[in-house]
């Protein structure tokens, strides 16, 4: 039977985010048990994280992982973050794309974990669809209400659907959120939520994360130091990061009521000289409404703005973690012979704001025939997958780390005990897909990377080297040692001294050279 095109135009319908996600849960990351598992604690710890230094808190976070069926876990992840109002509980946690993570238009923002605001919907929506119950969540707010809610998320609208709610107290001095899952999963010890939570505590070092095992036991990733990250600041679009559909966009939702009022107050680093230019160069009159503005004028407007000389956007919008809190998480986690850390200035992509950092520990904790431990971070976030895909892993595989002491063919990582945290920092970070798992390979980020890695292999050439030079005189001194008998004899018979004389000057000598050797 041939269907014409009135019977296909009643088989046709829109579909919600959340039911396209629930089809295509791969995309998401949701694409085999051991990773869902993961996800779902990667996803509330980085959100409880944003939480608490968005309100100036220290986090203080706890996450249990309990097997409570055949390959179903319950994850429960508890924060001490300024909680969430009863009202919007349910759509933060039962409603895809909703949240503070979106910044408006075009590239305006500042830096944050999430970037989507799909992430926590998302594990709840995964949940729902293996295991059918919905999810637990608690939250407190300081002088407030404490709300408990079971809620599962309307996949065909997009709605959340609250199973049951209760107030249990009030005017409580507590705060924060606990969410509670159950869901099919694969519990690792590699690549799964417990190394997931120790790389998080080496970017994090202000914030204290303890874990309880599927088996009950229980870790806990200390804080390494009382001072929160400053937190960046919101910056508006520039204008040589902008495309057409957004210019557009931006000028027919605009509540500026001229050309000259919208250039100037909705750009970065665009002021009134700068408008007139582009003014002229467009031959589009300040004095026009932006709602006015005709697509042909939108696109010579364009090409002025972008045409003109502006200064690079500002970048206090990132919040990277610093060179002395990444020597220190890195010291909290391992066992450090040496440890650097070099922070990139901050440049652009696309006229997007990022910085690159990476530390560089020399330690006992790895096996110096294997390839180096390579930590890989988006916004202090670790990246556990595609790793071949990404950027950071390029970056480090086309060094040339032969030339800083280490055996490397280029491709791949070089050999050595060697734990290398790279880090990018910024408002977009260009993930090649809604798994957030590898960074976009542009040049400008590899080059960053690259120049980085040079600086940190430059200071790890110089430490081996001195380890060289100490493992060569040591060895001379125990060769000296090895025939100080004969040499005391030889001493003797030619000086005519006492061979227990000679022997005193001899190993007064030798204890000399090694006390020389050691600093003492």
């Amino acid at each position: 039977m041939i269907k014409d095109a009135e019977l296909l135009a009643k088989e046709q319908r829109e579909i919600s985010i959340s039911e396209f996600f629930e089809k295509n849960r791969h995309l998401l990351g949701f694409d085999n048990p051991a990773k869902a598992l993961l996800m779902a604690v990667k996803e509330f710890v980085d959100n409880s994280l944003d939480a608490c230094e968005e309100a100036g808190i220290l986090p203080d976070i706890f996450v249990s992982i309990k097997k409570v069926g055949e390959d179903v876990f319950r994850v429960t992840v508890r924060d001490n973050g300024p909680g969430i109002l009863k009202e919007q509980v349910p759509k933060v946690f039962g409603k895809l794309l909703y949240g503070s993570k979106f910044r408006g238009l075009g590239t305006t923002g500042k830096q944050s974990r999430g970037q989507q605001g799909i992430g926590a919907s998302a594990c709840i929506l995964y949940a729902q669809l293996t295991t059918g119950k919905p999810a637990q969540i608690e939250s407190w707010v300081k002088g407030k209400e404490h709300y408990k809610c079971a809620l599962f998320i309307d996949t065909r609208t997009n709605e959340p659907l609250v199973e049951k709610e209760e107030i249990v107290e009030n005017g409580l001095e507590k705060h924060g959120v606990s969410i509670t899952l159950e869901l099919k999963g694969m519990y690792r010890t590699v690549k799964g939520p417990e190394e997931y939570l120790k790389e998080t505590a080496i970017a994090n070092p202000h914030a204290q994360i303890t874990f309880v095992r599927p088996d009950g036991t229980r870790i806990t990733f200390k804080r390494g130091t009382d001072k929160l990250p400053v937190l960046p600041k919101e910056i508006k679009p520039h204008p040589y990061g902008i495309e057409l559909g957004t210019l557009i966009k931006m000028l027919k939702s605009s509540s500026s009521k001229t050309l000259l009022s919208f250039l100037t107050t909705k750009f970065s680093r665009l002021g009134i000289n700068a408008a007139k230019e582009i003014s002229k160069m467009a031959k589009v009159p300040l004095s026009l409404h932006p709602y006015e503005i005709t697509r042909e004028q939108a696109e010579k407007l364009l090409k002025a703005m972008q045409s003109i000389k502006l200064q690079r956007p500002p970048t206090d919008c990132l919040s990277p973690i610093g060179e002395e809190e990444i020597i220190k998480g890195l010291k909290k986690e391992y066992k450090c012979d040496f440890v650097t850390a070099i922070s990139r200035p901050a440049t652009i992509y696309r006229a997007i704001p990022f910085q690159v950092e990476i530390g560089l520990a020399y330690t006992q904790d790895l096996k110096q025939d294997g390839q180096i431990k390579l930590i890989r971070y988006a916004n202090k976030v670790p990246l556990f997958y595609q790793q071949g895909e990404c950027a950071i892993y390029k970056a480090i595989a086309d060094t040339d780390w032969r030339r800083y002491g280490l055996q490397h063919t280029r491709g791949s990582l070089p050999i050595g005990p060697i734990v290398l945290l790279v880090h990018l920092a910024s408002v977009w970070v260009p993930f090649i897909s809604e798994g957030k798992q590898a960074i976009a390979s542009y040049p400008e980020i590899i080059k960053e990377i690259k120049l980085a890695a040079n600086e940190v292999g430059r200071r790890l050439k110089k430490y081996l080297s001195g380890i060289e030079r100490k493992r060569y005189k040591e060895m001379r001194i125990k060769v000296f040692e090895k025939y100080s008998n004969e040499v005391v004899k030889a001493l003797s018979a030619l000086t005519n001294q006492d061979e227990k004389k000679v022997c005193e000057i001899v190993m007064h000598s030798i204890n000399e050279r090694r006390g020389e050797e050691y600093g003492k």
